[in-house]
């Protein structure tokens, strides 16, 4: 569905109130055009957002206070004074999901509007970025333009500053730090900043080469979908990368890419586990045939998943019983218990979910109980015996972390590579509940899950040696090179 100019101009002054609301509210609202919510609607909407999140959310105030959230809601609910699609009211509760700054507390961008803009034409920013430290690299160019090139610095767009757009467009989306948000805007800067600006037919960038020396200012065009694909099949193709793979890297280090902690190949039965198994199994028999000593674990852009997954690659190497979390708390709410009975099987008695189940039964919401899931055992049988290497990125998320952690805090391995942008001390554990009018699906984390060695930092996984990200990734994959060399060398 299109969204209307009117509403551009909205979203940027959604924080403002006004001050003619209260007075309109004793008027009658007449009926909304069809296919759009009334101000009613969107206002009890709204006021389930805040309730839910409130209730569900293992602590809504971490980050953020009672007071500021308040303030927040009471500028939010002032500022809906006509009525909207479903699309706009989810844009909007968006941003307020987003205020507390907590990765797991969000509401997803309604994606087809921007595929409906692209798909008829509409003109978007041709580049993306590859942020360090704020500062906003050029990683992938679609330009086709001799202007700017892959691996330029942008200062400014349009002549307001990154670090101001990073706060404009930055309040759509639900991060814990200023690094998780840039890492998620590097696949989707090109949507937030159209958001932010609507259809424009070019933009002026102040650009500095490569990081470096003066800055110049150039007019880049706004392209269409299939101007930036034309620009795309002109570039060198990237050579496509297996989901999953298990190979020798070279005669005495082995390499296994797990891919994501799910059943991606069938979406159907995403948490059935056999095919998984066996291919892990098989990699593991493969390397310890071939004489292997080495392993690198690769868990760069992996979107994380369940520990079903991911523990059965530890047991492999695991020198001990092992857990994902040394601790574990969930707040016990009517929405997380809803969300966990919804996909509970009747005879299901010693699942995660029927855990989680008698312990909402016997807790009053409200209140916080304590899971101790049972420590995996490594395996009995064969084992790998090598040293173990975890290769991870920015990009790494969710349980490709926790695994990561995992490996590091008992032990197990060496974490190589990029800090991850994801916590290894996280609230998560993330549930859902739906707004009753707009249908919006809205996500919180139940839970406070710390790593196994009882580090509260907000921060990543940070790699025990560092293998720098380039900042344009190129032909290759240089920083599987570079830890080949790494381990080939210890």
């Amino acid at each position: 569905m299109r969204i209307s100019m009117s509403f551009f101009r909205r979203s940027v002054i959604a924080s403002v109130a006004t001050l003619f609301v209260l007075a309109a509210c004793s008027q009658q609202e007449p009926p909304p055009p069809e296919g759009y919510l009334s101000v009613e609607a969107m206002r009890e909407d709204l006021r389930a957002l805040y309730g839910g999140l409130e209730s569900g959310h293992f602590d809504l105030f971490a980050n953020k206070t009672r007071a500021e959230y308040d303030a927040v809601y009471d500028a939010t609910y002032a500022s809906i004074t006509d009525p909207m699609t479903p699309d706009e009211a989810q844009i909007l509760f968006q941003t307020f999901a987003a205020f507390g700054d907590v990765a797991h507390a969000r509401i997803d961008f309604p994606v087809s509007i921007w595929m409906e803009y692209v798909g008829e034409g509409g003109l978007a920013f041709p580049l993306y970025p590859r942020f360090s430290e704020g500062r906003f690299f050029i990683g992938e160019d679609y330009s086709g333009s001799d202007l700017v090139s892959e691996g330029d610095e942008i200062v400014a767009i349009n002549g307001v500053s990154i670090a101001d757009w990073l706060e404009r467009v930055g309040r759509h989306l639900s991060a814990d730090t200023d690094y998780l948000l840039e890492t998620q805007l590097e696949f989707s800067w090109p949507v937030y900043l159209w958001l932010e600006t609507g259809p424009v037919d070019t933009f002026e960038l102040e650009v500095r080469r490569h990081g470096e020396g003066v800055i110049e200012t150039v007019t880049l065009p706004a392209l269409t979908r299939l101007d930036m694909q034309a620009n795309q099949a002109s570039a060198a193709a990237d050579e496509e990368s297996p989901l999953r793979e298990a190979r020798m890297l070279s005669d005495r280090v082995a390499y296994l890419k797990p891919g994501p902690f799910y059943n991606a190949e069938d979406p159907e039965n995403l948490w059935n586990t056999d095919a998984y198994l066996t291919f892990v199994d098989e990699g593991f028999e493969s390397f310890i045939e071939a004489g292997a000593d080495a392993l690198i674990v690769d868990v760069r852009n992996n979107p994380g998943g369940d520990a079903a997954f991911s523990d059965p690659i530890a047991a492999w190497f695991a020198g001990e019983p092992f857990r994902f979390a040394s601790e574990l708390y969930v707040r016990s709410s009517p929405e997380a218990e809803a969300a966990n009975a919804a996909r509970l099987d009747p005879d299901d008695t010693d699942s995660v979910n029927a855990i989680y189940a008698e312990k909402f039964a016997e807790t009053p919401y409200g209140e916080v109980f304590e899971v101790e899931f049972p420590e995996v055992q490594p395996r009995e049988e064969q084992q790998f015996e090598g040293n173990v290497y975890v290769l991870v990125d920015r990009h790494s998320y969710s349980n490709a972390v926790t695994f990561a952690a995992m490996v590091q805090d008992y032990g197990f391995g060496t974490i190589i590579g990029e800090e991850t942008a994801d916590l290894a001390t996280t609230y998560g554990a993330m549930e859902s509940f739906t707004l009753p009018n707009s249908g919006v699906s809205v996500g919180f984390p139940k839970a406070y899950i710390i790593r196994p060695n009882g580090d509260v930092t907000v921060r990543g996984v940070v790699p025990d040696i560092a293998i720098p990200a380039p900042i344009v990734l190129g032909e290759g994959d240089v920083v599987l090179d570079a830890a080949l060399a790494l381990v080939e060398g210890r």
